[in-house]
């Protein structure tokens, strides 16, 4: 059946092989490399080396395991915190309960956290008129009573060794 499925994967993409003798080590090679483009796809955003660290972010206090945890980086400029077009790097993980985790590799300095809770999946940040309808956060846990944080309240520093933070997720309903 596996070579039926690499056959019409060929002549698909207008291949006409003349003959098909697949061999065990060919499959191997061929589901191997599958499984590596799905680890990449797993792994951290941005790029390791050239004096990049590792960032983990953890989201706490999930309600739920629906939908997914958008995490975004903010570099050290506070005109472009929250801004459209000011994020650094965004990664979308499938959300787990309690805790959410993503990657990130960066240069050692400061920068800001934002994520939300993407209940519904659709890639939105849904409120109405007046509050979220899905969890958000900031790194620090930094303070939103009357309006969004200021970047200095979120800003956080990374070290040449890499680090670890956790944001508390906050629902408003």
């Amino acid at each position: 059946m596996t070579k039926r499925i690499v056959h019409a994967l060929l002549t698909s993409r207008g291949a006409k092989p003349a003959h098909m003798k697949l061999s065990i080590p060919f499959l191997a090679i061929a589901a191997l490399g599958s499984l590596a483009t799905t680890a990449h796809a797993q792994g951290c955003a941005g790029r390791p080396g050239g004096g990049a660290v590792q960032l983990v972010v953890i989201a706490t206090e999930m309600r739920s395991k629906d939908g997914e945890v958008a995490f975004t980086i903010y570099p050290d400029d506070k005109s472009r915190f929250l801004a459209k077009g000011g994020k650094l790097l965004r990664v979308r993980t499938p959300a787990a309960r309690p805790e959410t985790r993503a990657c990130f590799w960066l240069p050692p300095g400061h920068y800001a956290l934002a994520q939300y809770h993407d209940e519904n999946g659709d890639h939105n940040f849904n409120r109405t008129l007046f509050a979220p309808k899905e969890g958000f956060g900031f790194s620090n846990d930094a303070p939103t009573s009357i309006g969004l944080p200021s970047f200095a309240s979120a800003r956080f520093a990374l070290p040449a060794s890499g680090g670890t933070i956790r944001a508390r997720m906050r629902y408003r309903r």
